[in-house]
């Protein structure tokens, strides 16, 4: 299981993300809420502006205080590969 630093020691499974997303557009922001409203929300911003949301195949949805591409660029600097 390869992890990937999400920002203020904390750490997602390079496995099991879907998709690393913006928080900027509206259906974005409709899954954050209705994430919320499942109790599938992990807020690993410690209080700091959202810039990433991380979306896993359990439904769960990660927030994330690093940018989109800092995410992505680790990812492909542990060997995995973006587009897998």
């Amino acid at each position: 299981m390869k992890l990937i630093g999400i920002g203020f020691g904390n750490m997602v499974s390079a496995d099991r993300i879907v998709a690393i997303v913006s928080p900027d557009s509206a259906p974005v922001r409709r899954i954050i809420q209705e994430s919320k409203e499942r109790g599938t929300l992990v807020d690993a911003t410690c209080g700091r502006r959202t810039r990433a949301v991380i979306i896993s195949d359990s439904d769960h949805v990660v927030l994330s205080a690093i940018q989109p591409e800092t995410i992505a660029h680790r990812m492909e600097k542990e060997g995995t590969s973006v587009e897998d």
